[in-house]
């Protein structure tokens, strides 16, 4: 059955994902053809791709709009990936990430696309610090609530058992394997979900001091406070005033960690760290993976757990 061309449009990309199975990304020239009878679905960044990979399996050809190892906040689409648009049967995001990919969806995706963050509960933004929130003049907290959905496995079941739906509805000739798959997907979240739950429930510490704000749904789940050095835009960085307070919150909070993250600077998480006496640890907010990793998101979460409970003291 030939791929569907809808009136699908989305904002298409520079990298396409291989072995989608198993969630494992390989790059791609945005140009290259789509192979025949697959469904091209864009992805914004990594964790939708991921979970479209998953989702659609081989009946599907995932682009990222992100390429692997950078900064999802910070993209900008070129013009080869604009014009992707026109071809592209559907798209995944997270409307409130990436400004050029909301702008993309805004003109060219109108009927297929998917806002994973429509189709889940959100949470407010974090709170304003005295610090700008912006980056190369353009400002990141465009969206009324916290973008980062994807940090909670259960909020991406939900969007794993909407995708497959929406495949479905789609390409109905192959309808039964994205339900099954989605259906696959969405039980190996939820049981990530409760390793998390597991795990966490008995810590002596609450408190996670993470290098900017994309925690917020993890803690939310999992009844932790999020302490962030930077807002939403992990490019911000504080001023000398807000510094200083946070490490004295940090001490007051018994905080023996400051978390850093993969792709952004640990520059000013670090100089928190010596300011207040404490060790660094990695904590990923699974944007994204560097080129030729060999681990998929299951894997990067499930690392974030290993880490945290140490960090927490956890039993």
């Amino acid at each position: 059955m030939p791929p569907l061309r809808t009136a699908l449009r989305t904002a298409p990309a520079a990298i396409a994902l291989a072995g989608l199975a198993a969630g494992l990304t390989a790059c791609a020239d945005a140009g290259a053809d789509v192979p025949p009878g697959r469904t091209s679905v864009v992805a914004s960044f990594y964790p939708m791709a991921w979970l479209a990979g998953k989702v659609g399996g081989d009946d599907v050809f995932v682009r990222t709009l992100t390429r692997p190892g950078t900064e999802p906040h910070d993209l900008e689409l070129t013009a080869r990936q604009v014009a992707n648009v026109q071809d592209a049967d559907y798209t995944v995001y997270v409307k409130g990430v990436q400004p050029a990919v909301d702008d993309a969806v805004r003109k060219h995706a109108k009927g297929g696309s998917l806002d994973a963050a429509s189709l889940v509960p959100k949470l407010p933004p974090p709170g304003e610090t005295d610090d700008e929130e912006a980056h190369d003049g353009v400002r990141h907290r465009e969206a009324s609530y916290d973008p980062h959905i994807w940090l909670d496995p259960s909020r991406m079941a939900t969007v794993a058992t909407a995708l497959g739906e929406r495949l479905a509805a789609a390409d109905p000739g192959r309808a039964a394997g994205y339900r099954e798959r989605a259906r696959s997907t969405a039980r190996a979240l939820t049981g990530l979900d409760r390793e998390f739950q597991d795990g966490l429930r008995s810590c002596a510490r609450r408190e996670i001091v993470t290098a900017h704000a994309a925690f917020g749904y993890l803690a939310d789940r999992y009844r932790l406070r999020q302490i962030p050095v930077a807002g939403v835009d992990p490019s911000g960085e504080p001023s000398p005033k807000r510094l200083a307070g946070l490490a004295r919150l940090v001490s007051s909070t018994g905080a023996t960690t400051v978390f850093t993250e993969t792709l952004a600077s640990s520059k000013v998480a670090g100089s928190l760290a010596r300011e207040a006496g404490v060790r660094t640890a990695v904590l990923d907010p699974a944007e994204g993976v560097a080129d030729g990793a060999s681990g998929d998101y299951m894997t990067i979460m499930r690392e974030n757990l290993r880490t945290l409970r140490p960090a927490l003291e956890c039993s």
